[in-house]
């Protein structure tokens, strides 16, 4: 995790001995946007149709919770339910596991008597969990439009274009395809066959320095902010080695000059929460809670991250609130959610969003309790429901990919 210390000398009073700690969360300003996206109003035009085999209960039935735990206790250990950090908490409460996509594709794996592993995530993680999973064990994503911008961003066909130019232009073989964890298991198979690796947030500068060693361009898919936070400011790049492939820009537009040249090849990909932070929100923040300290994911552009006083991954986001002193001020950016979550399980400290408006992660967040509670009941009824398969062969190279990642040192 990158930290950036502020500028405290010797015999210089603790910014944290002045901070006033606000224990109430206060909720970012609502928009006609953020309604939607808490279930209170729909917009037809902009849903992917998923149908669902028999009733989805009602988001105003009073007895949902208690629904899915009955589904629950009579499923038993055949059910293992994972929830990612992003979830809602009416959703987080009924998770055996919580923890960030990989983490939870682990777990998975590491229950081989669950016959059901109900991921409460977004598609390209349900994808990692049947990859990763034995044969036997199903895994089912309660709402088949819980998708991921940023995922959709890189499709394959666009991916293999890309490559077969850098082939064209006799770079491919001097190029390692790396892609976060964050893809499609298509990508991550188009990696495995080339000889790269996935990655995480936390193992990103590792699984770079791992592809130097094999080549020297990189083709980082599909963040670019990731992929140019990681090279710029932990591998001590600069800004002209990187250059971004457009993929619906012919040759991604860029000039041959351009590919010979760049060292970091990155995907025109982001997310859509993380790159809605801006300089300004860092700016502002400080200028509204003196002593604040801004923490900030590295799928924020680079000029937030250059900004924040540290970085880290959404495990090193928690651990950093967790271990932080009573009293102190966090301005968080990453997802509302887990901001919020946060903020309600310390306190003693004053943690905020560093956005001051909405900024759900709309498809996390069509994972909520009536489809939870219709997924388990599915399963009580002996249908299975929503279920992720990933075909053999693209499972296998998406697994090389992955267990080079698990490889490294």
């Amino acid at each position: 995790m990158r930290t950036v210390s502020h500028r405290f000398g010797p015999g210089l009073a603790d910014p944290w001995d002045d901070v006033r700690v606000s224990t109430t969360w206060v909720e970012p300003s609502g928009t006609a946007t953020a309604l939607l996206l808490l279930g209170r109003g729909s917009d037809p035009g902009a849903e992917r149709g998923v149908s669902c085999p028999g009733a989805l209960p009602a988001p105003s039935d009073p007895d949902l919770v208690e629904r899915a735990r009955v589904a629950r206790e009579k499923l038993g250990d055949d059910l293992f339910v994972l929830g990612h950090h992003y979830q809602r908490d009416e959703v987080i409460q009924f998770a055996d596991v919580t923890g960030d996509s990989f983490k939870l594709a682990q777990q998975a794996a590491a229950r081989p008597q669950a016959r059901w592993i109900v991921f409460c995530g977004v598609h390209f993680m349900a994808e990692s969990a049947d990859i990763l999973t034995a044969d036997h064990q199903q895994v089912i994503l309660p709402d088949l439009a819980a998708g991921c911008s940023m995922a959709d961003m890189a499709a394959l066909s666009q991916v293999e274009t890309a490559w077969e130019h850098l082939t064209d232009l006799g770079l491919a073989d001097r190029t390692v395809p790396v892609t976060y964890m964050n893809s499609s298991a298509a990508i991550k198979a188009f990696v495995g066959r080339r000889g790269g690796l996935v990655c995480t947030s936390s193992n990103a500068k590792r699984a770079l320095e791992w592809a130097f060693e094999r080549g020297d361009k990189v083709l980082f898919l599909p963040d670019q902010h990731l992929g140019r936070n990681t090279a710029v400011l932990q591998l001590g790049m600069s800004l002209s080695d990187c250059v971004v492939w457009d993929p619906h820009q012919p040759h991604g537009g860029l000039s041959e000059a351009d590919l010979a040249r760049a060292r970091m090849v990155l995907w025109r990909g982001h997310c859509s929460v993380h790159g809605r932070f801006t300089l300004d929100c860092v700016t502002e923040v400080r200028q509204r809670v003196p002593g604040v300290q801004v923490l900030v994911h590295p799928e924020c552009r680079y000029e937030v991250v250059e900004a924040a006083d540290h970085v880290g991954s959404t495990e090193q986001i928690i651990r950093t609130i967790r271990e932080a002193p009573p009293g102190s001020a966090w301005a968080v950016g990453t997802e509302l959610n887990l901001v919020r979550r946060l903020a309600h399980e310390h306190p003693d400290k004053q943690v905020m969003f560093l956005d001051r408006t909405v900024c759900y992660c709309s498809t996390m967040n069509r994972i909520d309790l009536p489809h939870l509670v219709w997924s388990l009941e599915e399963l009580v009824a002996g249908r299975v429901v929503n279920r992720i398969q990933v075909d053999p062969d693209t499972a296998h190279y998406a697994r090389v990919a992955l267990d080079r990642m698990l490889a490294l040192p």
